[in-house]
């Protein structure tokens, strides 16, 4: 069955489709069998994608498991899948998380369960599209077509304040998206003034030197529509909102799966792409992370909200990653991106626990709990294991990812390491803080005393997301040599081409025009410099 040639890249990202069509002949009032059947496409899609991993070459860095059609031939648009170590582990986890998504809607979502369902499964073939696309056109078309569904599952099934929420992310997404696609046809037309070719591949967009210059401003339009998404700090203000407003299975995807879109577009196309931007604004984007690290924790340590609280601590947690990245050696790459899954794993469980919690108590304010172990043992115990993960307890997920991106910070620059270490102790204070608050003590609320311990369904939603806590923290050896091929083939072009730009920067002094580029019919096409 996944024999070479066989598209199962496409099937996984398109196989959500089937369960929209399929959902859009079901009767709206049928709301089990519409649960049922996105829970089995998404079950189903996750077994699916699982040879990804197994089979996936470890000696290589080469894309593997690669689709390529001529789509538009006149505009060099072509149909490009294919995925590396780095990619393959972002489809692994959206696939993965999805089911336990939905699955944990079926009490929170009772009305509209029919467009709620359809937009969730819409929203996956977005994410899945972002994370397989080697054409920059179609990697676009699935940049966007995945805010779509998000802006409906805020903005219909979203909090009292969802509008509001739902736009803020919006136009803050759409901000940097229109940037970026300036930057994606200055890169079309800058490709044609070297090579005469027109092409949206992004393997041919690498082939030739773009003059340090002009990488700065490709780089920086690039940059601030992966940060927006990241968030990065100053571009956060979006996040805590969409989270606080969203339902609960979209926290789960938004911080689990669409956050890492933006760090995930870092690695794919700034680092290899412009190097010589990268390491004049390395420095700059890794004092940002430092204060995002920082400035997220403290900001989560006042908060009244549960989901307020975790929504902050994602801002800290993201700044991990990104100083990761930015390290620009092996350690700090490979705990960025495993950093990546770890937060997807342990925010996206922390999201489900909230609002479980939420459906029993219907309010998120710390100050109204207080002695739940005594109540819920089960979900106390589901809460402490998550909440150690998230701080990075050693033997936990989150230790692992950290420890690897301090290590690799230290041999950048240590007194960034130092300063980045202060947020795992802030992290400590306010995730400990808040679950002494909301699990011992006294229970003094008559509500609190006739909460219900989790169900079959919640335990087994959880249940896959605590043994992955626990198999990463002792044994992240399986993620970490599937991405070690492609860690460093991207290190060594990055590294490779900054010198050798380095050098032609120093040998020439033509500065080349917008004109000339967007305009080849006043030039001979090619151009060997």
């Amino acid at each position: 069955m996944y024999s070479e040639g066989f598209p199962i890249l496409s099937l996984i990202t398109y196989l959500p489709l089937l369960g929209v069509l399929l959902i859009l002949l079901i009767d709206k009032e049928n709301i089990g069998t519409i649960r049922m059947v996105a829970l089995l496409i998404a079950v189903l899609n996750f077994i699916i994608s699982l040879p990804l991993f197994f089979l996936h070459d470890v000696s290589t860095h080469h894309f593997q498991f690669v689709e390529m059609l001529n789509w538009i031939p006149a505009l060099g648009v072509s149909y490009y899948f294919g995925i590396d170590g780095i990619s393959m582990l972002m489809v692994i986890l959206t696939t993965f998380l999805t089911p336990l998504a939905i699955w944990s809607s079926f009490s929170a979502i009772t009305e509209r369960v029919k467009g709620y369902m359809i937009s969730f499964l819409l929203l996956e073939t977005g994410m899945l599209g972002v994370f397989v696309s080697l054409d920059l056109v179609l990697f676009f078309i699935f940049w966007e077509a995945m805010l779509f569904p998000m802006y409906f599952i805020i903005g219909i099934w979203g909090g009292p304040r969802r509008i509001y929420a739902t736009v803020k992310f919006v136009l803050f997404t759409m901000a940097g998206s229109a940037l970026m696609l300036v930057a994606i046809l200055f890169l079309y037309f800058l490709n044609y003034y070297y090579t005469g070719v027109y092409t949206f591949n992004l393997q041919e967009l690498g082939n030739f030197p773009i003059a340090p210059n002009i990488q700065l401003w490709l780089f920086a339009a690039f940059a601030l529509a992966f940060a927006i998404k990241v968030p990065m700090f100053p571009f956060h203000t979006w996040l805590p909102d969409a989270h606080v407003e969203a339902p609960t299975a979209g926290s789960v995807i938004l911080a689990a799966v669409l956050l890492k879109m933006g760090t995930y577009g870092f690695l794919r196309f700034c680092l290899p792409l412009f190097p010589h931007a990268v390491y004049e604004f390395m420095p700059a984007i890794s004092i940002l992370a430092i204060i995002g690290i920082i400035y997220g924790a403290m900001v989560a340590m006042v908060q009244k909200d549960v989901k307020s609280l975790v929504a902050y601590s994602s801002v800290s947690h993201l700044g991990f990653v990104m100083l990761g990245i930015f390290a620009l050696n092996v350690q700090g790459l490979e705990g960025g991106i495993l950093q990546m899954i770890n937060h997807g794993i342990s925010t996206g469980a922390l999201f489900l626990l909230v609002g479980m919690l939420y459906e029993r108590r219907h309010t998120r304010l710390i100050a109204d709990f207080g002695g739940l172990s005594k109540v819920v043992p089960v979900f106390a115990v589901a809460f402490m294991i998550i909440t150690l993960s998230s701080i990075g307890l050693p033997g936990t997920n989150g230790f692992v990812g950290e420890f690897l991106i301090l290590l690799g910070t230290f041999k950048t620059n240590a007194t960034y390491a130092v300063l980045a270490a202060t947020g795992v102790i802030l992290a400590a204070i306010y995730m400990l803080w808040m679950f002494q608050r909301v699990m011992f003590g006294e229970v003094t609320k008559e509500e609190n005393k006739k909460l219900t311990d989790l169900n079959l369904r919640e335990k087994l939603i959880l249940l896959p997301l605590i043994l992955l806590v626990f198999y990463i923290g002792f044994y992240p050896k399986p993620l970490l040599v599937r991405m070690e091929a492609s860690v460093e083939h991207l290190l060594d072009t990055v590294n490779k081409k900054y010198r050798v730009e380095s050098i032609e920067q120093n040998n020439q002094d033509k500065k080349i025009t917008i004109a000339e580029i967007v305009n080849p019919e006043k030039n001979e096409g090619t151009h060997d410099e």
